[in-house]
C-alpha cells in the first residue's frame, strides 16, 4: 500500500510533535545481507562494526560516517502504512525522535541504552528501492522541502562508545 501526498501530509502535526530531546527506540532492524531484515529485541553498539550482527561492515569500504542509520518512528508509520512494513526502510534503529537538522545538527551526541552515538554531516536520502516499497510520493515525502529539511529519510551515526541497547530504551541527547 503506498500512500497519496494528501495522505502523507495529514501526519505532518503528528510528526511534528516528536520528542526533541528524548524518546524511545520502537524497533532494532539488523540486515544480515542485502534486502534481508530481521527485528531485535536488542542489539550491540560498536565502533568498528557498527550494530553487530548487520551487514553494515561488509559493504566494501565502509565509511564510519555512515555505520547506523536512525529514522523518525512516526515518519515511517506515515509511509509504511503499517508497523509490520517499517522494516522495509532499511533503516537499524526506529525511534520516536525529531531527527531534524535543526533539533539534532551533525556531531549532536545521543546516549541510547550504554552506548554514545553521533549525528553525521552525511545527508541520508530515499533511493529506488524506497520508491519501490514506500511509493514515488513516500520518497518525494521523505526527501523533498520539509522533508529533507526536517530529515523525514532519517540521519546518519556513528558509534562513539560501545554498548548494548534494546527496544523502549530511551534515546538522549547529552
Amino acid at each position: 500500500m503506498h500512500r497519496s501526498t494528501e495522505e502523507l501530509q495529514a501526519f505532518l502535526d503528528h510528526i511534528g510533535n516528536a520528542p526533541s530531546d528524548a524518546g524511545p527506540v520502537e524497533m532494532i532492524v539488523l540486515r544480515p545481507s542485502e534486502n534481508e531484515r530481521e527485528t531485535a529485541e536488542s542489539g550491540e553498539l560498536d565502533p568498528k562494526a557498527g550494530l553487530v550482527g548487520d551487514n553494515w561492515a561488509q559493504r566494501g569500504e565502509p565509511r564510519p560516517d555512515t555505520q547506523l542509520t536512525l529514522m523518525n518512528s512516526r515518519v515511517l508509520d506515515a509511509v509504511a502504512a503499517s508497523r509490520d512494513r517499517w522494516p522495509l526502510a532499511g533503516d537499524q534503529i526506529l525511534i520516536d525522535l525529531d531527527l531534524s537538522k535543526d533539533n539534532l545538527p551533525a556531531g549532536t551526541r545521543l546516549r541510547i541504552g550504554e552506548a554514545i552515538i553521533e549525528i553525521t554531516a552525511i545527508p541520508h536520502t530515499g533511493c529506488a528501492k524506497f520508491a519501490d516499497r514506500f511509493g514515488s510520493e513516500g520518497l518525494r515525502f521523505v526527501n523533498v522541502g520539509e522533508g529533507r529539511e526536517r530529515r523525514f529519510r532519517g540521519a546518519y551515526a556513528r558509534v562513539v562508545e560501545a554498548g548494548g541497547f534494546s527496544v523502549g530504551d530511551k534515546v538522549t541527547r547529552i
